[in-house]
């Protein structure tokens, strides 16, 4: 089977968050599974500084309001994966791939539908058949709208399938309309029925209404957002979509989180020999500068600094846990009000909590194999990697029982003792309280503790088992005429 994933990011090439986690998974497991998967992404300035490509010599132009904008096509084989890059320096080569720290690119539906054209046209160029274009997200959820209204009758694209996968709904690719020119789209199709959307272009919508198949990252959180409170406005064009919808959990790379081998954290442990998870709690202390016991819990978040988190719980919540005994790591960064309120609670309580705005690849895995407790108080969470991560470093999630958390932490059960981690439902700071006091009464039980850290270290996230089932509805996909 020929698959195409073509994507904004992807590891090991560009990364904002974990959309290129999944898709730079997904292209190995497939390659694994004996597929000619192939990708396809934006060739950004990260890019240019850490990979090497080559020109294929193939030209890609395309007629923009009259004006002629001509890509390249580039390619590379790093790690014997076969990638494709749309090099148009003009439109990508930039500091950040989205936008930088005031605000996105005012020209990003110019940017991504002029990649989303790009890559059909370079799939033509390669003269590859594709069974399935998977994209991913409102970035290039244009891909099949342009497939079925501009390419359809082309004989490469006759028996081609396309799969649209959301990864977080809150996000859809939303312009004013006065940009429509740019994107190649005809006014026919600003519509109810088409990308319209309360008056605004819609990237996602365009993808949702054209692709053959939707999937987004947990079975949950394909239930929830057909409904009203998380459908962000488009839950009743998803209702109707939803024979064509499913829900495929996300899954973690176990050859990069993986405590036994992990050369970040001070000393690796296992299932089999914990003791080392005792001295990267200690280091990590030590570290953090925090004035707490070992025996106290440790608790922490990383994470975006958004609504979607939660992050006005943690606020309101620090004092009531501190006061509880906990002791409190918070990493990340996002909007400005957020970063403000914890550098306040930092100023205030920096005995007991420590906080570092930014990201740091060896601080989080410190903080994953050091902490005991891991908090996620999402809003809403499509499927969360962290607590998976969390888990395999036996480090318990605390989270609200919403998405893909619901999916993934087995919520304890204080009369069958068993469970891997703890759920709260209730969108308070009190009930996130509650929880991880109940958390508390547990680890201050440690042989019952422990018994949570075995079975939340031994559940298995692999992405073995979804590039599996994403395998299974492509072909079903190919037995059925196309939308």
């Amino acid at each position: 089977m020929k698959i195409f994933i073509v994507t904004s990011e992807a590891v090991p090439y560009a990364k904002t968050g974990g959309l290129a986690d999944v898709t730079g998974s997904l292209l190995k497991e497939f390659r694994k599974l004996g597929m000619d998967a192939r990708l396809i992404m934006p060739f950004y300035s990260v890019v240019a500084n850490s990979s090497e490509t080559i020109d294929t010599g193939i030209r890609l132009p395309l007629n923009i309001l009259s004006d002629n904008i001509t890509a390249s096509l580039l390619e590379s084989r790093r790690n014997d994966y076969p990638a494709y890059f749309i090099r148009c320096d003009k439109l990508f080569m930039r500091e950040g791939l989205y936008g930088t720290s005031s605000g996105d690119y005012p020209d990003n539906a110019l940017r991504f539908s002029f990649f989303s054209r790009t890559a059909l046209l370079a799939i033509r160029a390669l003269s590859i058949r594709p069974d399935i274009i998977h994209v991913h997200d409102w970035q290039t959820a244009p891909v099949p709208f342009y497939l079925k209204n501009f390419y359809r009758d082309e004989p490469l694209f006759k028996d081609t399938r396309t799969v649209l996968t959301i990864h977080n709904l809150g996000y859809q690719g939303l312009f004013h309309p006065s940009l429509l020119s740019y994107t190649g789209i005809g006014l026919e199709h600003f519509v109810p029925q088409g990308i319209e959307f309360y008056g605004k272009i819609n990237f996602l919508k365009a993808g949702i209404i054209s692709s053959d198949a939707l999937t987004t990252v947990s079975e949950n959180y394909a239930k929830e957002i057909l409904t009203e409170e998380y459908g962000f406005g488009l839950h009743g064009v998803l209702r109707e979509r939803a024979s064509r919808l499913y829900g495929i959990l996300n899954g973690i790379d176990y050859t990069q989180w993986d405590p036994e081998t992990d050369r970040s954290i001070p000393r690796r442990f296992s299932l089999r020999d914990m003791r080392g998870k005792k001295v990267c709690k200690r280091n990590l202390i030590k570290k953090s500068a925090l004035k707490i016991k070992e025996s106290q819990p440790l608790a922490s978040f990383i994470g975006r600094f958004v609504s979607q988190k939660g992050l006005d719980l943690i606020e309101k919540a620090v004092p009531e846990l501190i006061k509880a005994g906990f002791g409190l790591i918070i990493l990340g960064s996002g909007e400005r009000t957020y970063e403000e309120a914890m550098l306040n609670l930092y100023s205030k309580f920096r005995d007991y909590l420590y906080v570092r705005i930014g990201y740091d690849e060896d601080l989080a895995r410190n903080i994953y194999g050091g902490s005991d407790i891991f908090i996620m108080p999402s809003r809403y969470e499509p499927c969360g990697l962290t607590q998976m991560i969390a888990m395999r470093y036996g480090t318990i999630p605390v989270g609200r029982a919403t998405g893909g958390l619901i999916d993934t932490i087995q919520d304890y059960d204080h009369l069958r003792r068993i469970g891997s981690g703890f759920l709260f439902r209730e969108y308070s700071p009190s009930a996130m309280i509650e929880c991880l006091k109940r958390a508390l009464c547990v680890y201050n039980r440690t042989s019952e503790w422990n018994k949570i850290i075995k079975v939340a270290m031994k559940k298995d996230f692999s992405w073995g088992n979804s590039a599996l089932k994403y395998l299974s509805l492509f072909r079903t996909l190919k037995a059925q005429e196309p939308l």
